[in-house]
């Protein structure tokens, strides 16, 4: 157990701002296999958390879980895994298969105190996770340009020297991803495994099939439901 979820906002700044030194923000070029992805809804202070898991690199579903409970955490921007976390530990805990690797809707390092959901999550998992948000929290950047794979650096408002993700066009004419790593990965290959994961929309397809099965939309069977070692 990292901690307690018991924490008033105060104290979960305090602990966000101890939690980002035990980040690595390096590959260490281990085997995947497979690539979950997470998503969280919130309805009248009830929270479903679902992660699906692919096989990488075709992408084909291997397995689901999902979990409901009620939070407990006020909504704070800056905040939100203090909110969401819970839930989706739970939901890990039922998870029959556990994804080599992560992607979360929400935040890496790019945040305000370098600890988004996604970074958070990591921790508590021990697998790489990477951040995959559809809106900018916190950084500056230039507009990428408009074809699939074109990027710009997010920078550290406070350092801009300091890299803390990617702005990546995932679709021509579409807006932009914010792409950045969470815990065990690099920004580099955060972005490769987003792409990796793109098909004909603008999401990728872990943390897009998460959102569909979250709003009730059943994952396709797999033929295959084991994972490919490839």
């Amino acid at each position: 157990m990292l901690h307690s979820w018991n924490l008033s906002p105060e104290q979960a700044i305090a602990l966000q701002n101890q939690l980002r030194d035990r980040l690595v923000l390096k590959w260490d070029n281990r085997p995947v296999h497979t690539i979950g992805g997470i998503d969280v809804s919130v309805k009248e202070e009830l929270a479903r958390a679902v992660i699906v898991v692919l096989r990488y690199p075709d992408l084909a579903p291997v397995a689901s879980a999902t979990f409901e409970s009620p939070v407990s955490f006020p909504y704070i921007p800056g905040l939100l895994s203090f909110r969401e976390s819970p839930v989706i530990l739970a939901a890990w805990e039922q998870l029959s298969l556990k994804p080599d690797v992560v992607m979360v809707d929400g935040q890496g390092i790019a945040h305000p105190r370098g600890l988004g959901i996604a970074a958070h999550i990591g921790l508590w998992i021990e697998r790489p996770t990477i951040g995959v948000a559809k809106s900018r929290l916190y950084g500056r950047h230039a507009e990428p340009g408009p074809n699939k794979g074109d990027s710009e650096p997010l920078r550290d408002e406070r350092n801009p020297s300091a890299i803390i993700g990617v702005v990546l066009r995932s679709r021509p004419k579409t807006n932009p991803l914010y792409v950045s790593p969470g815990h065990l990965v690099d920004a580099a290959h955060s972005v490769r495994f987003v792409l990796d994961c793109v098909t004909e929309y603008r999401l990728p397809e872990p943390t897009r099939w998460a959102h569909n099965v979250g709003a009730g939309r059943p994952l396709p069977p797999s033929k295959d439901p084991q994972p490919r070692l490839l």
